[in-house]
């Protein structure tokens, strides 16, 4: 077994190294910092969230379903904005986003990122006010862009020359002066799966600021003086723990900072360093806190203006998968237990890869809990997979779960809040889970559980 699999394993495992499949393992042990906080067992091992029992969760709407702690995800933004008191901070919303979610975090103070006209749709159809909105995307069409400016979201973060032009002329026929900050590509390898690393040089995202593309932008924006340039901003990549990606990003923004207000006398007012800060899917990741992250931000930002001999910019965040990742969890009802000539125990379950793709996708370790009640059996290291018609259609790839797990049993996946309902699909024609949102001993649906009169209404063949 490879290294980074054994840290697959569950977050009752606390010993790590050689003998970690001999060490004892409590398989009715939850470990805190993996879970929503309103999480618990109940006195016949069952969870609860909120106080409600997952088995009259599972009885009531079903499985598989994405379970949200409500009260998780309204401290997490009230934690994020305690932490940059005079920052905005702007919800990703391609981690999760639904009409319900636009509205708890535009009650709890932030701000809205969104990356598609969908989005923006969702957005503005849950009474999100536009000027708290952010439109990233880097290919927005004209309709997407002429939808932003009409409705006057509050800023376009521009991605390319041609969007540039697009923009351009949209403002001059509209005799408007939409706020906009440019997207720099800095050359930053963040400590990242490929696939979410965003400031490398080759990918799709942004100015190259080593080719001087940047610079290019930037001064075209100034000199036509259409569009407001308000800032720039920057985005390395997603789920990172290590800060000295953001010191170097930083770093080498505010570098084009001062080197446009010397060709240009202008010192541009804002500074978006993005998002991307990591969660615990299993006890190997030590997520830092909002306050951490805030500390170390300010320090790096301040320390670059300084060298630069720069105004503090007004800063901007954007946190999305630390937010709404770890308020999540899915809930399965197993189908299947089948144990494979002594290699390995598969617990398939009534889900898998279409509604969490990422373990398929990045190679995403994530933990498991047997949770509709506790066992005194001794633990047994399985695989959890889905029911679709791949062999890579994996949950998670290794956990402990009790010897005596069997169909009908309910397992709980945390972490999912991020991604896994945003990229869900209907591969093998499998209906996508509802959302149930749970606060105070009440639950309620924030997104409906698709039936096949929902697939098959688009199948007009």
């Amino acid at each position: 077994m490879r290294a980074h699999e054994a840290g697959a394993l569950h977050g009752d495992i606390g010993n790590r190294g050689p003998a970690w499949l001999r060490t004892p393992v409590d398989v009715n042990a939850l470990v805190p910092q993996l879970w929503p906080r309103h999480v618990a067992r109940g006195p016949a091992g069952a969870l609860t969230v909120a106080g409600l029992d997952v088995r009259d969760l599972a009885a009531e709407f079903g499985t598989a379903a994405y379970v949200l702690d409500e009260d998780d995800l309204r401290g997490r933004c009230r934690e994020f904005r305690a932490a940059f008191p005079d920052a905005d901070v702007y919800y990703a919303g391609k981690a999760f986003l639904c009409r319900a979610v636009v509205r708890m975090i535009a009650e709890e103070g932030l701000f809205l990122d969104v990356c598609t006209g969908g989005e923006l749709a969702t957005a503005l159809s849950a009474g999100m006010p536009p000027e708290r909105i952010g439109f990233h995307g880097n290919n927005k069409s004209v309709a997407e862009l002429t939808r932003a400016v009409d409705t006057g979201v509050g800023r376009i973060i521009v991605d390319s020359f041609t969007e540039i032009d697009r923009l351009t002329a949209l403002a001059r026929e509209r005799g408007v002066r939409p706020r906009v900050l440019l997207r720099v590509t800095v050359g930053v390898e963040a400590h990242t799966h490929e696939f979410i690393a965003t400031a490398h040089e080759d990918q799709k995202f942004g100015f190259s600021l080593a080719g001087g593309a940047a610079a290019t932008a930037a001064f075209r924006i100034l000199d036509e003086d259409v569009l407001e340039l308000r800032g720039l901003h920057s985005h390395i990549g997603s789920q990172i723990f290590d800060a000295s990606g953001f010191e170097v990003s930083a770093r080498r923004v505010l570098a084009l900072q001062a080197q446009i207000r010397d060709a240009r006398g202008v010192e541009l007012p804002e500074l978006d360093l993005g998002g991307g800060f990591g969660i615990a899917y299993t006890t190997q990741d030590d997520p830092a806190s909002p306050h951490d992250l805030a500390k170390r931000l300010r320090k790096i930002v301040d320390g670059e203006c300084a060298a630069e001999n720069l105004a503090v910019p007004h800063l901007s965040v954007e946190p999305g998968r630390a937010i709404v990742g770890p308020a999540v969890f899915t809930l399965y009802e197993v189908g299947t237990v089948k144990d494979v000539d002594g290699l390995r125990t598969y617990v398939s379950v009534d889900g898998g890869m279409s509604d969490n793709i990422r373990t398929a996708l990045y190679d995403a370790s994530y933990s498991a809990t047997l949770a509709n009640r506790a066992s005194s059996t001794v633990p047994m290291l399985a695989r959890v997979v889905g029911k679709h018609c791949e062999s890579g259609d994996i949950v998670v790839k290794d956990e402990f779960l009790p010897a005596d797990v069997q169909p009908g049993d309910l397992l709980a996946v945390p972490g999912t809040g991020a991604y896994c309902r945003s990229m869900a699909s209907n591969y093998n024609h499998v209906p996508r889970p509802p959302v149930v949102a749970v606060r105070d001993g009440h639950a309620r649906v924030i997104v409906r559980r698709e039936t096949e009169d929902d697939l098959l209404a688009l199948d007009v063949g």
